[in-house]
């Protein structure tokens, strides 16, 4: 898909992933629709960055963890823009056990809750809300944004920093992807990226990891194939790739994590056998 003057909003844009991924976007030449909720300073500065940009982009107040929200957004994109070319699905709320600890705490009451409505309910809201915006599109792209939590759950080292509603609800997110794949053929590809360690989300630039112990942070990168977190300027190309180069791809989860799910597990000398 040529990106330039396509229309594509960016959920989570106004920090970390989202903004990289809407920065890549912007580069490329599309009209963005930035919706912002929470984190107002946050989203202030990202309203500051792409006003300077003749006005080719859009800030809709909203909290798509609601069906009216959501639902009022999409009809302003249809009377603004009269239709949609590209969803980046990347809004998710996820306690760190190692910040949040345990669900039976007052404080986390509706901890559970936040991370499904967050990270699984609202993606739901915004296919179900966009999608008819894109269907009539002969080319458009949706890409769910999700985490290695739903395969790994809350074991091994990444128990410390995923939690099981988190972990649960990304598991779900699997499922949407094929489910959504299947609907919006042949016009609209629906493809996934499942993420490990990013530095803004789970890795080295979050609260949560300053809160690891050196053990376990080495723990945690020595679990890692290539022994690093990964940046959001990298999740940002892959989504680009996915828009512009994958024309062929539909349903497809693409694993970003670095080789996590496959660090636990060592290579032994091959035996010599026995004949």
């Amino acid at each position: 898909m040529k990106i330039e003057g396509k229309t594509a909003l960016v959920a989570g844009a106004s920090r970390g992933i989202g903004l990289a991924i809407a920065r890549k976007l912007a580069a490329e030449g599309a009209r963005l629709i930035l919706p912002w909720f929470d984190w107002p300073e946050d989203s202030e500065s990202m309203q500051r960055e792409f006003s300077s940009t003749d006005g080719c982009h859009s800030f809709i107040l909203a909290d798509l963890r609601k069906s009216s929200d959501v639902k009022d957004m999409a009809e302003m994109i249809r009377r603004n823009r009269g239709s949609l070319h590209i969803l980046i699905n990347n809004i998710e709320r996820g306690g760190m056990p190692v910040i949040h600890g345990s669900y039976e705490l007052e404080v986390n009451r509706d901890q559970w809750q936040l991370e499904m409505e967050t990270t699984l309910h609202a993606k739901h809201l915004l296919f179900e809300y966009c999608f008819p915006l894109m269907k009539e599109e002969q080319d458009a792209a949706i890409i769910n944004i999700s985490s290695i939590a739903g395969l790994t759950g809350r074991s091994g080292p990444a128990g410390l920093i995923y939690s099981d509603g988190y972990a649960a609800a990304n598991c779900g997110i699997s499922t949407l992807t094929k489910t959504w794949a299947r609907l919006a053929a042949p016009n609209v590809r629906v493809n996934e990226i499942m993420l490990g360690l990013i530095d803004t989300r789970h890795g080295r630039r979050t609260r949560g990891w300053e809160k690891l112990t050196e053990q376990e942070r080495s723990d945690l990168i020595g679990h890692t194939l290539l022994k690093r977190t990964g940046t959001p300027e990298e999740v940002a190309e892959t989504v680009l790739f996915l828009i512009k180069n994958a024309a062929y791809m539909t349903g497809a989860v693409i694993r970003l994590d670095g080789g996590f799910l496959l660090g636990g597990e060592k290579i032994p000398p091959l035996p010599k056998g026995i004949l």
